[in-house]
């Protein structure tokens, strides 16, 4: 599959991103020539931070998966869930192109569309942007090539999703993209170290690392297994952790995090 980049390309961006299993082959054949990004919300559920991330995996009763190469959680966390064609797009037509399944992006942003998920996260809209404009710059893209699906989509009417406005919203785009958009604030690669005497600074930690500071995570969240790999089942016992303690639940284990963690 070849929109194996995606990852790198959100990282590099200063976004969270979190890898679902079997990504890397998960799609319906291989994509074309990727022309633009195509904007969605779910419909979803309105509790949790990505409830509709099994469905957009294994589709539903009459489209199957998967539904979108990118999942958007609302703490802003992208979940990257195909490297291949996904069923996201439809009949449509944005600047002559028709074929959105093999030449757009999809990303399904967690929302109800509905007055009860209205306004949105900052935080996930600033990661929406920030994505977008990631992906374009990446694949040689002006912002006018991020399409909601609300203006792709044809007979016109058929989709009202994504439910923001859009050419405020590819302003943004544009902005981040001409570099006149202030950067995002990074998580820092390890705390402060503490006042003279106290313990030094823990580095930050999330999905991927091994060793004795997972291990240490593990037992803090109540992991059923203490085996210091940070894989998805850490990483959502992270997320529980985080919620229950009003932290931002992006499962990686920051400064704040670990504050709460050693207290």
């Amino acid at each position: 599959m070849s929109l194996t980049w995606l990852p790198a390309v959100l990282e590099t961006a200063g976004l969270k991103v979190a890898r679902v299993d079997g990504w890397e082959s998960r799609g319906r054949g291989d994509v074309g020539r990727i022309l633009g990004v195509l904007c969605h919300h779910t419909v979803g559920p309105r509790n949790g931070n990505m409830p509709s991330l099994r469905t957009l995996i294994q589709g539903r009763s009459d489209l199957p998966g998967p539904l979108s190469q990118l999942g958007l959680g609302r703490d802003g966390t992208y979940y990257v869930i195909a490297a291949g064609r996904c069923n996201h797009a439809g009949r449509g037509n944005w600047k002559g192109l028709t074929n959105g399944n093999t030449n757009f992006i999809g990303i399904e942003a967690e929302n109800t569309g509905g007055p009860d998920d209205s306004p949105w996260p900052p935080v996930q809209m600033d990661s929406y942007s920030r994505g977008v404009a990631a992906i374009l710059r990446h694949v040689g893209r002006s912002a006018d090539f991020c399409v909601g699906h609300k203006e792709y989509a044809l007979p016109p009417g058929r989709k009202t999703d994504p439910d923001f406005e859009m050419s405020a919203f590819r302003e943004s785009v544009a902005a981040i993209m001409n570099g006149v958009a202030p950067p995002p604030k990074l998580i820092p690669a390890a705390a402060p170290p503490a006042q003279p005497g106290g313990a030094p600074g823990k580095p930050t930690v999330r999905r991927g690392d091994v060793g004795d500071l997972v291990k240490l995570i593990q037992q803090k969240v109540g992991t059923a297994v203490v085996d210091g790999l940070f894989g998805g089942k850490t990483e959502a016992a992270v997320r529980a952790f985080q919620r229950a303690h009003g932290l931002v639940p992006d499962g990686i284990v920051g400064p704040k995090t670990w504050s709460v963690l050693l207290a």
